[in-house]
């Protein structure tokens, strides 16, 4: 426990902490009471999202040298986009949070996570050859990229443009893509635990092992096709986003709690990588129509056809 209290975990875990609650307290102040039912959950994604990323910018200071040896090995100064990565996922936690110049740190940082999967994941993949983890980190990153590239495309723009709608569709492929997957991993490795199907073992002092794993595969892989084929695909989202965050607070809090840590790939790298799950499939869910809302987009389409069918016969 000491080594929780002491250095840069003590302050990874504390500043950490003051940014999910500063968060939550700011979406409480101004968005809450727009929502009903479980629709008031969603304008947290972007919170449990964000304060991930400033967790793994965090990680980039105080363990500089190890990630350092993720940097493809063509690109010079290691070190240097070791620390610019960082100060950016750190930066732009703090814009989602705030909303200040959000959708430009949220394009941003949607391309820089694209650029994960295709300038280190990819790669290693083909080098290494076939490993479920490694495509589970790859599809992981994809995921992310997808959730705040369609975050990105709920925020105001200039104009009305088609590069929100496209922003959204292309998010929701990114995103849908790799749930069906995890999904299916669920059932193929039970003993793993839930959510991003990395390496770490279901601790056995935690009940219900089989439980949690199958529950949360049939949620990844109906929601995943909901939000792929647009059917439902709000509600599905959002019930993913619930279901991920209950594993946050019942097997992966207790896991960091029991093996506090700050060091990449512990205990604390696996409770916020689910946490931005929960938030990337709240994030997909704000950004899709809810029932009401599609009525009024149909309704509208409708009328614009009408429009302009009166005109060319008149």
């Amino acid at each position: 426990m000491a080594s929780w209290i002491s250095g840069s975990s003590f302050w990874i875990h504390f500043i950490g902490a003051v940014l999910l609650i500063t968060g939550i307290f700011l979406v409480i102040s101004r968005e809450l009471s727009s929502g009903h039912g479980i629709d008031k959950v969603v304008p947290f994604g972007k919170v449990f999202f964000a304060v991930p990323m400033a967790v793994f910018g965090m990680q980039h200071f105080s363990s500089p040298a190890f990630v350092a040896q993720v940097v493809p090995a063509w690109m010079p100064w290691h070190l240097f986009w070791v620390y610019f990565v960082g100060t950016a996922l750190i930066a732009s936690t703090v814009s989602i949070i705030t909303g200040v110049q959000a959708r430009l740190a949220a394009l941003l940082l949607g391309l820089m996570l694209f650029l994960f999967v295709v300038m280190l994941h990819v790669p290693n993949i083909i080098h290494i050859g076939f490993n479920r983890f490694l495509i589970a980190a790859a599809l992981r990153d994809l995921a992310f990229s997808g959730s705040i590239l369609a975050f990105a495309g709920t925020q105001p723009w200039p104009r009305r443009s088609q590069t929100a709608h496209k922003l959204v569709t292309v998010g929701c492929i990114f995103f849908a893509v790799p749930m069906i997957v995890f999904g299916v991993e669920h059932f193929l490795h039970p003993s793993f635990a839930p959510g991003v199907p990395l390496e770490q073992q279901m601790p056995s002092w935690i009940p219900g092992h089989l439980l949690w794993s199958y529950v949360t595969g049939v949620v990844l892989v109906i929601s995943g096709i909901c939000v792929l084929f647009r059917r439902r695909a709000r509600l599905a989202a959002t019930w993913l986003g619930i279901t991920v965050l209950l594993l946050v607070w019942f097997v992966y809090l207790p896991m960091e709690i029991a093996h506090p840590s700050a060091v990449i790939s512990g205990a604390l790298d696996y409770l916020v990588d689910t946490l931005a799950l929960s938030g990337s499939a709240l994030m997909i869910a704000a950004a899709l129509p809810g029932r009401n809302e599609r009525k009024q987009i149909e309704d509208e389409a409708a009328l614009r056809r009408d429009t302009t069918a009166m005109v060319q016969t008149g």
